[in-house]
């Protein structure tokens, strides 16, 4: 074999040069070796009496043939303040030169173009397939655009947001009307599906009575269903309830020929109640009321024959809550559910964003007690009877405000209520009344609870303390004058997650409104005490495996013979009544 140097035959630059292996003696003609890589003129970086308009040479004296097949002829051109100056040389396109890629390397002539380097602005041509195709460069000159095409640009900038907010209006207009019509056909249907015996509900009735616990009603549409047609087929079965303003019914809701039906609740409201009907559909109404701790919302009715004003909601068969803690004694596991949906409901009704982070209007329910809260058949909680509801909206006025008047129950009412003085500068102080409530709430389902020990038939808060349906004064005496809370006996302390959650309910039916919690915080500490548990659990386990002798005793931070509870609501009460001498 012998050694054949390109370089030295064509007198070719070094950085430049192949080294091609010969057999001896062979005899290879030139263009095929040169058809094998591109050949280029290669000096680097000289002097140049190129202006940098027109065509241009490049004077370069060395001609190379690159070192790899994939690698194209460049020439760069630079301008500085003293001189002008032509690279030219070989290189790989799949690679950056000086801070920037090659793109237009497929031609045969090398037209520069303007380039922003690591060096500098510079103009940068490329090409291949034509030996020394970087010898003869091209400027391309700018052409200054005339005035008529200056005036020409100016109004089709001018004119594009306005043909554009024209393109955006005329598709928002097609889209509604085809979407009115499309709504306009499925009710058409609808419709003659309920009054042929062959029809049932349409598609998106049936799609809103079950929910996960197979007792829920639920729909995308719910709150549009049937507010401009006819009445649902709805017949009533049975009476489960009767308040101030309403009876609620358990109902059926016909789908098909056939005899199959979903459950339903239907709230009657007769004529005269009809405000009530009116605001407590209107909270309903509200989407982002929507959540699995409040009662599914279906529809509103009002129905002219009967003379009555109907809502239409999710059936729970469990009942109330009350009902429920009346026939059931409940566990340490239930008390933590039950007592995490209800301050979760809550929570969401107080709350001014979703989860999403998208702002809405807090809302106060002012009635909360155990008959007005519903229990699932998972034994979660849902918030119903929305009649005293009360939308925090930023554009209500201090006048607004005091007009919703001394609302609730009497002996589920805050201190502040009872007193009439509440804050009306401040909406949080219409939360606050809420989160007393929902103290006695909590009160209510841990005496039920079996981890108190000895667990007494249901009462409500205050039980006999006060008459069965106390009035507002009756009720002053209690809770402002004796400023009195219903007893937690010792025994109940005992448990160190019910000792916890006593500490929770005392803290949230404190006397002063603004010391109490939030139920976002009633939820979390809840949800806190499962994992303390655990712990306290192991650490019990662990402890039972060390001798007697080696034990060291605990302390732990509840409190027990030495400051009993009733003492501690001794001394708030006695400090209480000195602020009010005061």
């Amino acid at each position: 074999m012998t050694s054949f140097h390109f370089c030295s035959v064509l007198q070719f630059k070094p950085r430049g040069c192949v080294e091609e292996q010969l057999p001896a003696g062979g005899n290879v003609g030139m263009p095929t070796l040169f058809s094998m890589n591109q050949l280029c003129k290669f000096c680097d970086v000289e002097l140049t009496s190129c202006s940098g308009t027109g065509t241009c040479v490049s004077n370069c004296s060395i001609t190379s043939i690159c070192t790899d097949r994939v690698e194209v002829c460049v020439s760069i051109w630079r301008k500085n303040e003293t001189d002008l100056s032509l690279e030219t040389l070989c290189h790989n396109p799949s690679k950056p030169l000086y801070g920037v890629m090659l793109d237009d390397y497929n031609s045969s002539t090398c037209v520069m173009k303007k380039k922003n380097t690591t060096s500098g602005m510079a103009e940068i041509c490329s090409c291949r397939d034509v030996e020394e195709c970087n010898d003869k460069v091209l400027f391309i000159p700018v052409v200054d655009p005339t005035p008529d095409d200056a005036l020409l640009s100016v109004i089709l900038v001018s004119l594009l947001p306005l043909l554009t907010m024209g393109v955006v209006v005329a598709g928002m207009f097609y889209w509604y009307r085809a979407y009115r019509q499309r709504v306009s056909q499925e009710w058409e249907r609808s419709a003659k599906k309920r009054k042929t015996k062959a029809g049932g509900l349409d598609c998106d009735a049936c799609a809103i009575m079950m929910d996960d616990d197979g007792s829920d009603s639920s729909s995308t549409h719910a709150n549009h269903l049937n507010h401009n047609t006819e009445p649902l087929p709805i017949e009533l079965d049975m009476l489960v309830g009767k308040g101030r303003f309403a009876q609620v019914y358990k109902a059926k809701l016909k789908q098909t020929t056939s005899d199959q039906f979903e459950t339903v609740a239907v709230k009657i409201f007769p004529y005269e109640e009809y405000a009530s009907w009116k605001n407590e559909k209107d909270i309903f109404s509200y989407m982002d009321l929507r959540h699995e701790n409040i009662v599914h919302f279906l529809t509103a009715e009002e129905r002219k024959v009967e003379k009555q004003y109907w809502l239409i909601t999710a059936f729970h068969p469990r009942g109330n809550l009350q009902e429920h803690l009346t026939r059931h004694v409940i566990s340490w596991e239930e008390l933590q559910v039950l007592g995490l949906s209800l301050a979760r409901g809550v929570a969401h009704l107080h709350s001014d964003r979703l989860l999403c982070g998208r702002p809405k209007v807090p809302i106060v329910h002012r009635d909360l007690k155990s008959s007005n809260i519903l229990v699932k058949n998972d034994l979660t909680l849902c918030l119903c009877d929305f009649g005293l509801g009360l939308r925090l909206d930023s554009t209500l006025s201090v006048d607004d405000l005091a007009n919703s008047g001394q609302v609730g129950t009497a002996r589920y009412m805050a201190p502040e209520v009872l007193e009439a003085r509440l804050n009306l500068e401040n909406m949080e102080s219409f939360k606050q009344t809420d989160i007393y409530s929902m103290a006695l709430v909590l009160w209510e389902m841990t005496s039920r609870c079996e981890a108190v020990g000895e667990v007494k038939e249901y009462e409500p808060a205050y039980g006999s303390k006060v008459r069965e349906h106390p009035c507002v004064e009756s009720m002053k005496d209690s809770v402002l004058r004796d400023r009195g809370r219903p007893e937690i006996p010792d025994t109940w302390l005992r448990h160190k997650g019910l000792a916890q959650i006593c500490g929770t309910i005392m803290e949230c039916w404190d006397h002063d409104p603004e010391a109490r919690l939030t139920a976002l915080c009633v939820a979390e500490r809840i949800l806190e005490l499962e994992d303390e548990m655990d712990k306290l659990s192991s650490r019990s386990s662990s402890a039972e495996k060390i001798p007697a002798e080696l034990k060291i005793p605990m302390e732990v931070g509840i409190p027990g013979e030495e400051v009993k509870i009733s003492q501690i609501q001794d001394v708030s009460a006695a400090d209480s009544s000195v602020s009010d001498e005061k």
